[in-house]
């Protein structure tokens, strides 16, 4: 007895929809499509993070996730002593905060009845619990930042091409807002040397248009953030940003050369740059060299210190336990050292009467005001109105911007798989754009995250952003104080402390790694890191148009696999989309029409297919056409539910479909068996379903 094929499945009625559950587990209820179990630390390394920075095991502050286990609080991982270890718990100085066990519901409503509130202000998570050991920790880890961020900030603002004060005016606002808004307990906000460069490339070394900058990056930010398109930001690949960073730190440690070597006059374009440089070498100022590279020396080495600084176990003496403490101190805060030292230096010659040092001079003593940016500026020949300045400024409105979340939130999700805690990106983009828009209100240039000083902000064990409040005090004593100490600061030192932050950003293993993994992406690498030399913003551009190009080219040929025989089987190997359909139709009409002995029938198996669009559906259509004139059919196998939806809602003349390739491949070859041409049509019913499936 002859066995009769299973009948192809037309549009006879609804479709039959199959759930595959991997591993035959049952289907999660409604609900509980969160968090499954607890979460585990990973070893991310944010796209901005240096090479060669180790992380270390750190403990979480801020209360987990339901249903992760195992005591919180500051002394780490129970079952591993001695690990995990911070600030003064390392030395043995302190004790571990308390452990914190994460609210329950009851305790959440009482403690904001609003869950919006609490999303849209995540201080309000942490703060009702917040305890004295936490308070202790913050301290440290605050004014350990504090003492990093005052000399960067001077030392930004000459990257940035604008007076010395406005760095200090950029580095307070940002962690006060963030500890409000911010969803990150390490990250710090404040002036780095990437975002500088980029507001020196845009902002003409003026600080009105610095300032207005800011404001309109931070409503461009807030709108991103309360739209939610932060999507946006994964358009900008791992090799260009890598490009990016490469060339930036170059760019950045040729620009303080001058200063190092004491030259005055140099330009600012790079290649111009390394011209005069060059050509200028001998009227190089001895003092300033010396004392330069002393401090690069210096930095180097108290880095390479804090590396390689062994932890410092309870049992050992206090001695012991002190010194720890004293080294890991002023290996942390080692940029405000060598600032200190050198400008001890400089006013010991300014004393004796002779100053061999080229110093940074007066800075305004005092607070800025706070008011809003300006939107016109006044010059030699009349008012530079708002729309002029916007046009001035251009690309750098877009570039600005998501360049600052993109490092921000690289950076905040790196630390957060390491302290095993969770950002909402979102939200993420909300505390950007408020920084920035209330640090335009206080003459602020556009801030982004530093991972510098949110790596010394997790090593000095902080636990909740409160931290970011001590940092902030602390920049606005220095500018209502200490200003007028600022003046004997060596440019030479201030040269040193960027070069040596920096530095790290250079990736060069990134080169030898893409060629050994995708040599396709040294493509947007090299032209991001060559054009960035020319001008910032047309290597970003030509490295994300780059990316653009090969990501479409990939989805206009996505690869399709060929089996032939007496049964032509294509198998595409991704989703179909219309620049896809004439590279599908090219593929059939190549193997099937053009061959020397023509398949029985054509099978199109669509189980990596999960969307279609419309003007694939007409290609289909058309093909289906074209097959059925020379006397093939084709059939359809292994369709998800939605593409068989729309191809059902189509209502295709010849539409036949099958749930396996086998059903297909018998179907095809009894029906060749009782003649070719056999067509089959869908019928009206497919019309009852309900419209608007294309999608």
């Amino acid at each position: 007895m002859r066995r009769e094929p299973p009948a192809p499945r037309q549009g006879t009625g609804s479709p039959r929809r199959l759930q595959r559950i991997p591993g035959g587990a049952a289907p999660p209820a409604p609900g509980t499509a969160g968090v499954t179990g607890p979460l585990r630390p990973g070893p991310l390394r944010g796209v901005l993070q240096p090479p060669g920075t180790a992380a270390s095991p750190r403990s979480l502050c801020l209360p987990r996730r339901a249903g992760s286990s195992g005591p919180r609080g500051v002394s780490g991982n129970p079952a591993r002593p001695g690990r995990g270890r911070r600030g003064l718990e390392a030395a043995g100085l302190g004790d571990a905060a308390p452990a914190m066990p994460a609210p329950g519901p009851r305790e959440r409503g009482q403690s904001c009845p609003c869950p919006e509130v609490r999303t849209r202000l995540p201080v309000l998570r942490w703060l009702p619990r917040y305890s004295l050991a936490w308070l202790q920790l913050d301290l440290i880890a605050g004014l350990t930042v504090g003492l990093t961020v005052v000399p960067q900030a001077l030392a930004y603002a000459e990257v940035a091409g604008l007076p010395l004060q406005y760095g200090l005016y950029s580095s307070f606002m940002g962690c006060f807002v963030y500890c409000f808004l911010g969803t990150a307990k390490d990250v710090t906000l404040g002036p780095t040397a990437i975002m500088s460069l980029l507001v020196s490339s845009y902002t003409f070394h003026e600080p009105v248009y610095a300032i207005l900058l800011a404001f309109l990056s931070g409503c461009i930010q807030l709108a991103m953030g309360l739209l939610h398109l932060g999507f946006l930001l994964d358009f900008i690949s791992c090799p260009v940003i890598k490009g990016f960073t490469s060339a930036a730190s170059i760019t950045i440690s040729f620009n303080q050369i001058k200063n190092i070597l004491g030259l005055q006059g140099i330009p600012r374009q790079f290649f111009l740059q390394v011209y005069e440089t060059l050509r200028r070498i001998r009227e190089t100022r001895a003092g300033d060299a010396i004392l330069g590279l002393a401090c690069l020396a210096a930095l180097a080495g108290l880095r390479a210190m804090k590396s390689r600084l062994p932890r410092a176990a309870c049992v050992e003496p206090l001695a012991a336990r002190v010194s720890y403490l004293i080294v890991w101190t002023s290996a942390t805060a080692r940029n405000a050292l060598v600032v200190l030292f050198a400008g001890l230096v400089a006013y010991s010659f300014q004393v004796m009467g002779s100053q061999p040092l080229t110093l940074t001079g007066s800075i305004p003593r005092g607070l800025p005001a706070f008011r809003l940016p300006r939107f016109s500026m006044a010059a030699p020949n009349g008012t530079i109105p708002f729309r002029s300045m916007v046009e001035d400024m251009g690309v750098g409105l877009a570039v600005v911007p998501l360049m600052g979340l993109l490092e921000t939130v690289a950076i905040a999700k790196a630390f957060a798989s390491q302290n095993n805690y969770r950002i909402d990106p979102n939200q993420e983009l909300l505390a950007m754009g408020f920084a920035n828009i209330l640090g335009s209100f206080v003459s602020s240039y556009p801030i982004t995250g530093s991972f510098g000083r949110t790596a010394v902000n997790a090593q000095s064990g902080v636990c909740t952003p409160a931290g970011g409040l001590v940092t902030g005090t602390l920049v606005l004593l220095s500018l209502a104080y200490l200003t007028s100490l600022f003046y004997y600061i060596p440019k030479a030192a201030l040269a040193a402390v960027i070069i040596s932050a920096v530095v790290p950003l250079f990736d060069a293993g990134i080169f030898r790694t893409l060629w050994r993994v995708k040599r396709l992406d040294l493509v947007p690498l090299c032209v991001t890191f060559l054009l960035c030399f020319w001008e910032v913003q047309y290597g970003i551009v030509a490295g994300v148009l780059v990316s653009g190009i090969l990501l479409l080219y990939s989805i206009a040929r996505p690869p399709i696999k060929v089996l032939e025989g007496d049964v032509l089987l294509l198998q595409p190997g991704s989703s179909l989309h219309f620049p896809a359909i004439e590279c599908l139709r090219d593929a059939v009409c190549s193997h099937a029409l053009a061959a020397a002995s023509p398949p029985r029938s054509i099978i199109l198996d669509c189980r990596h297919i999960s969307s279609i669009d419309y003007t694939v559906v007409v290609g289909l259509a058309e093909l289906l056409q074209e097959l059925r004139k020379h006397g093939l059919s084709l059939a359809f196998c292994s369709l998800q539910d939605p593409v068989l939806q729309v191809l059902l809602s189509a209502d295709l003349e010849g539409f036949q479909h099958f749930p396996s390739r086998e059903e297909a491949e018998w179907c095809g070859g009894a029906d060749l068996g009782g003649g070719r041409a056999a067509s089959f049509t869908s019928t009206s019913e497919s019309l009852l379903l309900p419209t608007g499936l294309i999608q």
